[in-house]
Parts: C-alpha cells; sequence; structure tokens
C-alpha cells in the first residue's frame, strides 16, 4: 500500500496543472455521462481563457452532463481545443447546431470499434472513485468502453472525486498505468424529479399490461419509462439487463420486484453499464454493492446476450414515428437533438428473446414554441429527420391511446394501427394522407 501511495502522490498535481500539461496534438476521450471529468472541465475552461493550453488538442465526449468547455465557443474560436459529440445532452446539442463542434455519428455498442478504428484517441481523461489498497481505481457509475479502450490507451488523466461510488465490478486503473491525476470534491449531478402526469401514466399501465412476471427489463429515462416502472411494481421475478440504471429500476429491486432469480445470465444481479439517478436511491446503492454490475457495454448491449434471456423487454422513447415504423429519436427535422445510444440494439435483442417485446413510446402530440399542435405520427418523417430504428426492427408503437404491433405486419395494416392510435383530432388528416399515398384503399 505504501508504494501505491508513494506512486500516487508522485503523479498527483492540480486540475490547471494537470491540463496544461496535456501535450500539443493530444485526442483524448472522456467518457459517458457522470464519468466526464468537471473539475478538469472546469480547468480547461480557465486554461482557454488564459490562452494556456498547447495546441491542436481535441476531446471526444458521450453525453455532457456539466456545460462542457470544449463545446463553447471560446473553445471553437480559440483554434487550439476541438470538442465532438457522441451523444449529446444540452450543451453537445446547442454547441453542435451552432456549429462548434463536431458529431460523431454512432451506435452506443459501436463505440469501442470507433475507437480501435481511430489510434489516434489514445488518451482516456475521466473521474473515478478513490484508489483502493491494492492501487485501483473504481470507474463508479460508468464502465462502458474504458475497459477494452485501456488496451489502447498510452496516457490516462484521472479525477479522482470523493463522492464517486465504487461499483465492485467495475476497478479496471491502477496506479501504475496513470499519467497524472488530480483531486477534486464535489456531489454527482442527479437527475430531476420528473412528474407523471395522466397520459404517461396511461402509456406506462398499457406496456405493463404487455410484460410477464420473470421478464428482463431495460427501460430508458424520462416521464414514460418511470410511469412503466410504477406501473411494474406488484410484478414478480423481473430482472434488470439495461444500458441505463435509473432510480425506477432500483425501486423494482427495493420493492422485491425484480429480483433478478430468473435471469439465466448474471442470476441475483443487476446489470448495467451506466447510471443516473439520485444520490440517495441510485449512488448509495451502487457503493460497494455486490449485486449490482457496472459491465461493459460491448456486452450489456449485445443483442445477442439480451436474446439469451426469456421474455426480454425493451421501453424506449422516440420524437416522431411515420407510417412505415420508422423512428426518429435524434433530431428534429435536420435539427440535432442526441444521438442513437442502445435503442436499435435493444429493439433487436428484444425481438430475438423468447416472448421479448420492443417497445417505441411517445405522446401522441407535442406543442411546439409557436403553440401549434401537431401530431407525432406522420405519413412521413419530418424533412431531415435521423431514423434511429428502421422500419424493419420496430415492434411495438405505444402513444395513450395504445399499443400498436407493427412488427410483421403490412403498410397497410401498420399505418392502419398507428392512426388507431393517434390523437383522435388528427386520425381523420391522418387517413385522409394515407389513401393520398395509395396505402389506404
Amino acid at each position: 500500500m505504501s508504494d501505491f501511495r508513494k506512486l500516487y502522490q508522485e503523479k498527483l498535481m492540480t486540475a490547471d496543472e494537470l491540463v496544461r500539461s496535456i501535450p500539443a496534438g493530444t485526442t483524448m476521450f472522456t467518457e459517458v455521462c457522470l464519468s466526464e471529468p468537471n473539475g478538469i472541465n472546469e480547468a480547461f475552461r480557465r486554461a482557454i481563457a488564459e490562452d494556456a493550453t498547447n495546441e491542436d488538442i481535441t476531446i471526444h465526449s458521450v453525453l455532457d452532463m456539466y456545460p462542457t468547455s470544449w463545446y463553447e465557443e471560446a473553445a471553437a474560436k480559440s483554434g487550439k481545443v476541438r470538442g465532438v459529440s457522441w451523444f449529446s445532452g444540452p450543451w453537445g446539442r446547442k454547441s453542435v447546431n451552432k456549429g462548434w463542434i463536431d458529431l460523431m455519428p454512432t451506435a452506443y455498442v459501436d463505440m469501442i470499434n470507433i475507437l480501435k478504428d481511430n489510434p489516434q484517441i489514445d488518451t482516456l481523461c475521466i473521474s473515478v472513485a478513490p484508489m483502493d489498497e491494492d492501487g485501483y481505481f473504481s470507474t463508479g457509475v460508468c464502465c462502458s468502453c474504458i475497459p477494452e479502450f485501456l488496451k489502447q490507451c498510452k496516457h490516462i488523466y484521472l479525477e479522482v472525486n470523493d463522492k464517486m461510488p465504487v461499483a465492485l465490478s467495475s476497478k479496471p486503473i491502477h496506479i501504475s498505468q496513470v499519467t497524472a491525476l488530480c483531486e477534486c470534491s464535489y456531489a454527482l449531478p442527479q437527475a430531476p424529479k420528473v412528474e407523471i402526469d395522466d397520459v404517461t401514466r396511461r402509456m406506462g399501465e398499457i406496456v405493463a399490461a404487455e410484460v410477464p412476471d420473470g421478464a428482463t427489463l431495460q427501460l430508458g429515462i424520462g416521464a414514460i419509462p418511470d410511469a412503466v416502472g410504477m406501473a411494474l411494481k406488484d410484478h414478480k421475478h423481473l430482472g434488470v439487463h439495461t444500458e441505463l440504471i435509473t432510480d425506477t429500476l432500483i425501486e423494482l429491486v427495493l420493492c422485491g420486484a425484480a429480483d433478478n432469480s430468473l435471469k439465466p445470465e448474471n442470476t441475483g444481479k443487476t446489470v448495467a453499464t451506466i447510471a443516473f439517478g439520485t444520490q440517495k436511491k441510485l449512488y448509495d446503492y451502487i457503493d460497494n454493492n455486490p449485486d449490482m454490475l457496472m459491465l461493459p457495454v460491448y456486452y450489456v448491449n449485445d443483442p445477442l446476450v439480451m436474446a439469451r434471456h426469456p421474455n426480454f423487454i425493451s421501453v424506449n422513447s422516440a420524437l416522431e414515428v411515420d407510417f412505415y415504423g420508422q423512428v426518429c429519436a435524434e433530431s428534429i427535422g435536420p435539427r440535432h437533438h442526441s444521438g442513437a445510444g442502445g435503442q436499435l440494439e435493444y429493439c433487436r435483442g428484444a425481438v430475438m428473446s423468447p416472448g421479448g417485446k420492443s417497445f417505441i413510446t411517445l405522446t401522441s402530440t407535442i406543442t411546439l414554441p409557436n403553440g401549434e399542435v401537431i401530431s407525432r405520427i406522420k405519413p412521413f418523417l419530418t424533412y431531415g429527420a435521423q431514423v434511429t430504428t428502421g422500419k424493419n426492427d420496430v415492434d411495438y408503437v405505444v402513444t395513450e391511446y395504445g399499443a400498436a404491433k407493427l412488427r410483421h405486419k403490412t403498410l397497410s395494416q401498420r399505418t392502419r394501427a398507428l392512426i388507431d392510435i393517434a390523437h383522435p383530432d388528427f386520425r381523420e388528416e391522418l387517413e385522409r394522407e394515407a389513401r393520398n399515398m395509395n396505402i389506404l384503399i
């Protein structure tokens, strides 16, 4: 332990010193969500303002959780620091649309292959839990691509945050591998409380009615997945195998509905690759808990792994769906919104599972900033919209008016089913469009 502690002290510096020590020409990866090191992020902001960074630094990030300095106009104008978003939060979304940063189109499960195909991305910069007595750092609320990416890393910069929980299944980094580190202490961001209204509650009940006891679950984040979770609390022997672990899924574990007892893989264990929730419900649950497995995304998001779980249930969200069943979940017309994430893989894995089902959920309408109400079920996607899940992979589409089974249905059958779950105010118009398109005759 003393040798590890000595090595730790030799590599320890302030966040500002760490940022200014990063060599010119570095291309780094900061990983997803709460793995992004906010103390180092703020040090980059100071260095950019003072023109104190080295030249030609490129930083790749996934799902920004903080106002990200390398995404801002000042970084773009500096000509020295460039950001690339692989899945955008609010700051990445704005910066892509402003043209300040670049965008990496990708499915989450494929990110490690993109890293392998880009050997110039050889530096990792993440937030971790404090070092243990054997010299290892837990990556806490994120496993993701880290274990595989370490195989090609030449430099590792760590921000050690004493508020990061320790995930016992994810301790891939040893002090001997680390280039430099700094210490920070700040509470992890927490997911805001989502209000469940009558519409989302009804959607949760519609999905839950299709879920048998003993099913294995993947739920996304937001009001509709939360409503699904609430509606499943009386179920028995559910399992959890999900990209993102949230408070909702932990509540199912704690109330006894999800005991993971029937899962053929990782029996008795809750499985995820990233986490975002609240301190008391989620982060405290992860900390030093042998029943919580944070595993690599190449495993968690592999459709073949999902398919080995009978009755695998996947629930994800969309922005709009067209008559063919094409799902857009990542752009509003041509304007960038987020990313593909793992939606397609979970759609595929669920329907490959014996008895499995995949649900794409969306409210039937949306109100635009100008007050106009439009249907989210459309004859064709908005011009410029990006297809996240194609027509051949979609299974169920759910609104507050019901569930439309699209898989293995003809175009006319799909269209009729979608019109039936559209808002009543738009059904006549949608049917007229379908007849003009010679879909309904």
